[in-house]
């Protein structure tokens, strides 16, 4: 990681973040946040986790391109699918979708114009330990915005990698029952409705 000089409490209250803004329910369940750093979010099979990233990914394109790597599902019917379900169609130019290793991810990521959002799905297919977690992270933290998605066992990401990233994250994302929970640092949040229908019969309201 590479350190800068030491900041007065001045400095640091008069330092300006670039934020993305956010309107709408968007707003309203992620304010404003810093334009970098790490999300985290996870969720059980069925709930409305590629649904919600998908659609994460379309928003953020509004603000800059994006790279979706679905190491996971690739190139397949089954993604096909879930960009319909998502709202995405033809139009929709900004997001670029990879399939390909951190390994050369890294090298993607690395040239002068490669875009500032960055999508892995999943965490467990990236094949991170502790190391390559946080060389990765401290290389782009402060140069790109990381989406992580992972799977759960219950409540909790499924690996102690995982779990380890999840309480390193800048946001935290809980998808369970169509709903999206969202923990941040800096705001205070309301759940994002994923498909109302659904989360209303799951939470039976």
């Amino acid at each position: 990681m590479t350190h800068g000089r030491a900041k007065s409490v001045l400095e640091m209250m008069s330092t300006r973040f670039d934020q993305i803004p956010f309107e709408g329910r968007w707003r309203d369940s992620f304010g404003q946040p810093q334009d970098t750093g790490i999300w985290f979010a996870w969720g059980n099979s069925g709930n409305g986790k590629t649904t919600f990233s998908l659609s994460l990914a379309n928003e953020l394109s509004k603000f800059g391109k994006v790279y979706y790597n679905s190491l996971e599902e690739g190139n397949r019917l089954s993604l096909a699918r879930s960009l319909e379900q998502a709202g995405l169609n033809a139009e929709s130019k900004d997001i670029l979708f990879i399939s390909e290793p951190i390994e050369d991810l890294i090298i993607r990521l690395r040239k002068r114009r490669s875009p500032k959002i960055i999508f892995i799905d999943s965490f467990q297919y990236a094949d991170f330990n502790r190391k390559t977690y946080l060389d990765f992270k401290y290389e782009f933290y402060n140069k790109k915005l990381i989406v992580f998605m992972s799977h759960a066992n219950g409540r909790k990401p499924v690996g102690r990698t995982a779990d380890f990233a999840r309480y390193d994250a800048d946001v935290k994302i809980w998808v369970e029952g169509f709903r999206a929970h969202i923990t941040s640092r800096s705001f205070k949040t309301q759940p994002f409705e994923i498909w109302p229908e659904g989360a209303a019969r799951y939470y039976g309201s």
